[in-house]
């Protein structure tokens, strides 16, 4: 199911703070035009720390999305990150395609630290152990099972078709290899920063070479800002994004939010480090920063200062057509970084 192309999809970001609708049409010639986007916030008990608390929320945002963008397609793509997401790049012995899906099941058993019966579980084969190579390398990718059947739930009961559940990390990347050329000399960390959680994929040589979900995000600077002023949820949140509230003004807030910065950063450079431990690669050389939390004031220039690389905001419309008469392209390129999942589910096709 995650890798599950031909019929376009809708791309439906579901994130804990809001809900991304994207939709694109592929041209014969090669490239993308939008045709329908949206975003519609989410209030802070419908999905906590990644989890659907309160679906008939969910389900009635998705709805007034999609009939306020008139968006439709074959089926909808979504995608899922956190603690119930495992990763692993793993090698084993070389076989078919046949023998392997008999026994994947088995070889995931090792690496998986749930019970087998409770994940969907997927694979991809990165190199097949030819040229008489001794094992075949092998992307497993498991999920608990109940979190995606409650997200292709809340799509089901808005009355649409739930036909990819992808992962956060592979959406961004797809959007980035939309948008750019991808460098095969340096090693980029496309950083995505939620509400709750960050996701961290890291390129070398053109692929992707490590990933790794942190339980930090955007969340993080509105709370410590209530802490600090005795603010409202909806109060923080406005002064993050830089508006004068009353007991609060963003100068009297930046203080706050840069110790915030800075702890973000001690965990990306913990990240790194084990990275840079485990991994036969060179150091990270560039940092693509997307998603939401992303975009709380100074945040990019501390992690610039604090990796001494540089540091940049992923634009995911960046090759992609849309009409100015269609869409204000002033509001697209300031929420762009918050679009690249979305765009990047939009890009999969039913089937590929």
């Amino acid at each position: 199911m995650f890798w599950s192309r031909s019929k376009e999809v809708v791309g439906l970001d579901i994130g804990s703070s809001s809900i991304k609708l994207v939709q694109l049409k592929a041209r014969k010639n090669g490239g993308y035009v939008l045709q329908r986007v949206g975003v519609e916030p989410l209030s802070q008990e419908a999905i906590v720390d990644g989890s659907i608390m309160d679906s008939s929320l969910v389900v009635d945002a998705i709805t007034k999305l999609t009939d306020e963008t008139g968006a439709r397609a074959a089926g909808f793509a979504t995608s899922v990150s956190g603690h119930s997401v495992i990763i692993k790049k793993i090698q084993i012995p070389p076989m078919s395609q046949e023998e392997l899906a008999e026994s994947i099941q088995w070889e995931a058993e090792q690496y998986i630290p749930f019970d087998i019966n409770d994940v969907r579980l997927d694979y991809l084969v990165l190199s097949d152990g030819d040229f008489g190579a001794d094992s075949m390398e092998v992307l497993l990718v498991a999920v608990k099972r109940d979190k995606v059947n409650d997200y292709v739930s809340v799509i089901t009961q808005s009355g649409k078709m739930a036909a990819i559940v992808d992962l956060d990390a592979f959406a961004v990347q797809n959007a980035y290899e939309l948008n750019y050329d991808i460098p095969t000399s340096k090693v980029v960390a496309l950083v995505n920063m939620g509400a709750a959680v960050t996701t961290i994929n890291v390129l070398a040589r053109g692929q992707t070479v490590f990933w790794r979900d942190l339980s930090i995000g955007g969340n993080d600077f509105t709370e410590a800002l209530q802490r600090e002023y005795s603010l409202s949820f909806d109060q923080a949140e406005r002064v993050k994004r830089g508006e004068q509230v009353e007991g609060c003004s963003p100068a009297e807030a930046r203080p706050v939010l840069d110790a915030v910065s800075a702890d973000v950063a001690a965990e990306i450079q913990k990240t790194f480090d084990f990275f840079a431990a485990t991994a036969a690669e060179d150091s990270v050389s560039q940092l693509v920063l997307s998603g939401g939390g992303s975009l709380t004031p100074n945040l990019q220039h501390i992690l610039e200062e604090q990796f001494g690389v540089p540091t940049e905001f992923i634009d995911p419309l960046r090759r992609v057509e849309f009409s100015e008469s269609n869409f204000d392209g002033q509001w697209l390129r300031s929420i762009a970084p918050t679009l690249s999942v979305a765009v990047g589910l939009a890009t999969r096709r039913i089937g590929d």
